[in-house]
């Protein structure tokens, strides 16, 4: 049946009498220029479908269906044939058990940083923090010190009523200085280092809020953070530095590990947290020039890249791990990157470096405290005494101003005595 043969409507013409040809049958001998059209009207007549295509999805969504429904029978006849349940031949489904109750979470208190949304001065706060973290580039250990410096504040300026940063006086800020050494504002008090870097941290808040005209004054310009007491850095002796050393045995991984952790502590000064974060890919102990020193990539406080000297003594350590410690525990782990692991494969934490560095102590003998710290004011310390430029020193040890580094001039007594007696024309 050709195409022109249709009516208007589209549809073919009404059924066929019964002992022609079914409708579904193509012409016989159909010429190839025929087009071939099928007659639904007989299964339109039951299932009232304007057109084939809608007969077409209805057909592919009753074998959805009936899919559906045999899967679910399936199922249900394995899970009674589980249990056992059956009745006349005929599967009973069996009765599932109510789940165990999920245990609710105790709800949190809000965050910091949803505490500081709470208020006007709080998300005024906010922004200075994302000001610190952008344009400054702070760590994150050193924002969450700020958040927690300055959301103290926050609630002390809630607790006096006071909800527009313009408004702040110079007695809201001294006031608050005060009570965080008396802890009269709720909370512990702080010592003398901890209420100045509170301080600091405010003064910077109100700098940042005149800049930005936030604020016509700065209220906390005249207002100073207590002056600590001068603390020198504890340094040990190099002989001391020899005997936790070789208190570590190499004759396991684990020991080529410790031995390896510790001199690289040494020889490059690094802080604990940039030697557990090192990767395999930050060290380089090719010797470029062949002659000269092995380098380290070190990311400091800020993410501030420096390269560091690595000594003879913790690159062969370094090596030796390598080769013969670290492959064994690697094989635990999900590969990462990290140069020192742990006995499951993963990054070495700073509290195991922590243990690594107390127990070699206790081995070697040294009736002091010694921290991860301790090497580096020791190596700083050791590199002044032997004649090192303050401002390499600086470099090494990564401090962004020099008047960090000076404080480390102090410790070595004796070399200044020595300088004073050859140079001073009375002093002898």
């Amino acid at each position: 049946m050709a195409a022109s043969d249709l009516p208007a409507g589209g549809h073919s013409p009404a059924p066929v009498p019964a002992g022609t040809a079914s409708p579904f049958q193509p012409p016989s001998a159909p010429q190839l220029n025929d087009t071939v059209v099928f007659d639904f009207s007989s299964i339109n007549a039951t299932l009232k479908l304007d057109s084939p295509a809608e007969l077409l999805r209805a057909a592919l969504a009753q074998d959805k269906a009936d899919g559906e429904a045999a899967a679910t029978a399936a199922g249900t006849a394995t899970e009674a044939q589980a249990t056992g349940g059956t009745a006349g031949g005929t599967a009973v489904p069996a009765t599932k058990s109510p789940a165990a109750p999920r245990k609710t979470p105790a709800p949190k208190g809000p965050s910091a940083a949803d505490e500081l949304r709470a208020t006007a001065v709080g998300r005024e706060i906010g922004g200075y923090l994302q000001h610190m973290a952008v344009e400054r580039g702070l760590a994150v250990n050193t924002l969450d010190a700020y958040r927690r410096d300055l959301l103290r504040y926050a609630r002390f300026l809630t607790s006096r009523g006071v909800e527009d940063v313009a408004r702040i006086s110079r007695h809201d800020v001294t006031a608050f200085a005060q009570s965080i050494v008396e802890g009269s504002d709720g909370a512990s008090a702080l010592s003398v280092r901890s209420a100045a870097r509170t301080v600091v941290a405010v003064r910077g808040l109100h700098k940042f809020w005149a800049l930005e005209g936030l604020t016509g004054t700065d209220p906390a310009a005249d207002v100073h953070p207590p002056l600590p007491g001068k603390r020198l850095p504890k340094a040990i002796s190099v002989n001391e530095v020899t005997r936790i050393l070789e208190a570590v045995s190499t004759e396991t991984p684990t020991g080529l590990r410790d031995r390896a952790l510790l001199e690289f502590l040494y020889s490059t000064g690094a802080r604990i947290s940039e030697a557990v974060g090192l990767d395999i890919d930050d060290l380089s102990l090719e010797r470029i020039p062949a002659n000269g020193p092995d380098v380290v990539r070190l990311f400091g406080k800020g993410s501030r890249e420096r390269l560091v000297p690595l000594g003879s003594y913790a690159a062969r350590a370094l090596d030796e791990y390598l080769v013969r410690g670290r492959p064994g525990a690697a094989a635990k782990g999900k590969g990462t990157p990290a140069l020192f692991l742990n006995a499951r494969g993963g990054r070495l934490s700073r509290q195991s470096a922590w243990t690594i560095l107390k127990t070699a102590a206790e081995r070697a003998k040294i009736n002091r405290d010694v921290s991860p710290h301790t090497l580096r004011h020791s190596f700083a310390t050791h590199l002044l005494e032997g004649g090192a430029d303050v401002r390499v020193v600086q470099e090494l040890l990564g401090h962004a101003s020099v008047t960090t580094t000076q404080v480390y001039t102090l410790v070595t007594a004796d070399t200044l005595r020595e300088v004073y007696a050859a140079a001073h024309p009375r002093a002898l």
